[in-house]
């Protein structure tokens, strides 16, 4: 590949058809080695990201991975193997080496393909490929502008750096119950931290935008003004007095705690009995008028997919309703432990949101009153066994509806029952960069552990 050239150039939807045989000579390789049924999994994925720090570029990297696995039954005894080489003779040896795991591993009486009328059909058009034609000195010269700007103040004294990106990638699925089905997909980002100092210390923040389609993000100018203007805001920060006070979580952090509810209402966790939430179905969980949905066929959506990691069809649904946990969130091994229907849930949830309450931040922050407005958040100290949360926070103090200054240092910690069922608003100022989507979560009172 030359210097300049695209990173999506020879990656994309016509790329499917090439995919789609391989994964069929695999299939028809598992069963020629004995295979009561199999599936096969081909993964390639392309692209261009480049680095710069204090000026000067730092790295330039193209990568082009493939990767594929294969999973065979012999009844229900399994056997995985994976290799990135799709030569017929890494092919053949993959398939030998899942048959011979297959054939030395325990029965599962869990264990197999779906039926073929609970496979997926065709996948609709979901406007996920949008390549973006960027060479790598434009990449550069974009990665450039987003530090300048972000360093355009006295007080930001170091960067690390400003990164500038563009990838497709290609996924197909089969199983021999009869499905073969795949998509191509886009992501661009662009990103930059720096840090600050006073007489009180350094400082040290962040910004990114990312999207399927590069023309919907933000500018570099945009996301290096964002990058400088909340490292300064946090020059200053104190260490807050121990409380309980009202918390609010901004977009980013508030997806983080609908993240644990996912995990909390997953398959995987809930048969292994590691959620507080096993059991809980009919049970109001939020407040009423809260709803959490998922829409698997948003067009443009970061998680769409007409088909999850199992063949099923994927569907739009919400796990909450009014409150109420209405269904959990299962693939269909999980589904068959628990002994209920799957939800197209394999692989995990897809474009996640909240409903909003129809507030601002600022309408928030000012209902809030006098609290904690949490925007980072560190640390595991989450248990979804028992529900207890405690983690490390940054953010800021408010008083009488107003941000008045910088916190650092300190942990909040309750439960997520007691959190999920404590919202007291939901912001309008929804981030939609990742799988998950939530504004602002207002929060009762929690602990807030400082000094």
């Amino acid at each position: 590949m030359s210097e300049n050239a695209s990173a999506t150039v020879d990656l994309g939807p016509h790329s499917l058809a090439a995919a789609r045989d391989v994964v069929a000579r695999v299939l028809e390789e598992a069963k020629r080695q004995g295979a009561s049924a199999a599936e096969a999994r081909l993964n390639l994925a392309q692209g261009l990201s480049v680095d710069v720090r204090l000026g000067e570029v730092e790295t330039v990297e193209f990568h082009r991975d493939r990767g594929l696995g294969v999973t065979v039954f012999f009844g229900q005894r399994k056997g995985h193997a994976s290799t990135s080489d799709d030569s017929p003779e890494s092919l053949r040896d993959a398939v030998a080496a899942a048959c011979a795991i297959a054939r030395h591993t325990e029965e599962d009486p869990f264990a197999g393909l779906a039926e073929p009328d609970q496979l997926a059909g065709p996948e609709p058009e979901l406007g996920l490929y949008h390549p973006w034609a960027l060479t790598t000195e434009q990449a550069i010269e974009e990665a450039l502008r987003c530090e300048n700007v972000a360093r355009d103040d006295a007080r930001i004294v170091n960067s690390e750096g400003a990164s500038v990106s563009t990838g497709v990638s290609v996924q197909v699925l089969g199983t021999s119950a009869g499905f073969l089905q795949g998509h191509a997909g886009t992501f661009h980002s662009r990103s930059c931290a720096v840090v600050a100092e006073d007489a009180n210390g350094m400082q040290r923040n962040y910004w990114y935008d990312g999207n399927r389609q590069a023309d919907r993000m933000a500018g570099p100018e945009q996301v290096g003004e964002e990058a400088r203007r909340r490292t300064l805001a946090r020059l200053g920060a104190e260490v807050p007095a121990t409380g309980q006070w009202p918390v609010l979580l901004s977009p980013e952090i508030a997806a983080t705690l609908l993240a644990h509810f996912v995990s909390a209402i997953s398959g995987g966790t809930l048969y292994r009995r590691a959620s507080f939430l096993r059991d809980r179905l009919g049970e109001r969980l939020f407040p009423a008028g809260i709803d959490i949905r998922e829409d698997p066929l948003q067009v443009g959506g970061n998680g769409s997919a007409g088909f999850d990691a199992d063949g099923l069809p994927t569907r739009a649904q919400a796990f909450v309703e009014d409150g109420v946990l209405k269904r959990y969130a299962l693939g269909l091994y999980a589904a068959r432990r628990l002994e209920m229907a799957p939800t197209g849930n394999g692989g995990g949830v897809r474009n996640l949101s909240i409903t909003d309450t129809g507030e601002d931040e600022a309408a928030l922050i000012r209902r809030l009153g006098t609290g904690v407005l949490v925007t980072e958040v560190m640390g595991q100290g989450v248990n979804l066994v028992t529900g207890d949360y405690s983690r490390g926070a940054a953010g800021f103090w408010i008083e009488n509806g107003v941000i008045q200054k910088p916190l650092q240092e300190f942990t909040i910690a309750g439960n997520l029952g007691d959190m999920f069922a404590g919202i007291q608003g939901s912001g309008t100022n929804v981030d939609r960069r990742g799988n998950i989507a939530s504004g602002s979560l207002l929060l009762a009172p929690m602990k807030v552990a400082g000094v």
